[in-house]
């Protein structure tokens, strides 16, 4: 990594006013460039609070976390100096943006490709994460190590990446498969990838994927189609 790290932040946000000026505000401003929110439809003000806490927002008004996700590397391709890292952290203020730098940490100065912020590891709130979710985790992380030969404890949003990497890793799903596409073609290039654990609190609202039954469903399909599907 060059002496001077540029490190730009992507955050998928779908209805997230109330909690998306808190995640913002937690982000460590001495160690991002851009915060980037990627407005994903929202019928609130997501976009407006955002806006106002000093995040650049961009608008992608088709349904999906990949898409919004797809729409925030869109802008930073569009800038003039890319950045050396890209982390990606989600609006619910679940995630404890200012564990950032322990993500950051090893990219920079052990030169790992991909950081995964591990819920598993660290310490988890009480209720933070439903029944299903925690089972659906375990079922991709076992199935992943079976055909990947790859151990991750977690498929946690919260994650950085060099951001030439992650052009490299080529994503393409637009929904629910984005976390797991991302880390089975890391272990299928073999990039150099850790975890480090971090904290998980009770996200602000409510759930638009485990708190429902479609949701939970739909996401858990996505995600074994996607490691199966990238055999």
């Amino acid at each position: 990594m060059s002496q001077e790290v540029i490190t730009d932040v992507i955050i998928p946000a779908y209805n997230e006013e109330a909690s998306i000026v808190h995640v913002i505000n937690d982000i460590p401003k001495h160690l991002v460039r851009h915060i980037i929110v990627c407005n994903n439809n929202s019928t609130d003000r997501t976009a407006e609070v955002a806006a106002r806490a000093g995040a650049v927002v961009v608008h992608e008004p088709r349904k999906g976390y990949g898409n919004a996700c797809l729409k925030g590397m869109e802008y930073i391709a569009g800038l003039k100096t890319k950045p050396n890292i890209v982390v990606f952290l989600d609006g619910d203020y679940s995630d404890h943006p200012e564990q950032m730098v322990e993500l950051i940490r090893p990219i920079e100065n052990e030169g790992y490709h991909m950081v995964i912020a591990s819920r598993a590891l660290g310490q988890l709130e009480k209720g933070a994460m439903m029944p299903q979710q925690v089972f659906g985790n375990w079922l991709a992380i076992t199935l992943i190590k079976l055909f990947y030969n790859v151990t991750y404890t977690d498929l946690g949003p919260f994650r950085a990446i060099r951001y030439d990497k992650l052009l490299e890793i080529d994503m393409e799903d637009k929904t629910f498969g984005w976390t797991v596409e991302m880390q089975v073609k890391a272990a299928k290039m073999k990039y150099r990838c850790t975890e480090v654990p971090v904290n998980y609190r009770k996200r602000i609202g409510f759930s638009k994927v485990s708190g429902t039954i479609k949701g939970t469903f739909l996401a858990g399909h996505k995600i074994l189609w996607t490691i199966f599907k990238l055999l």
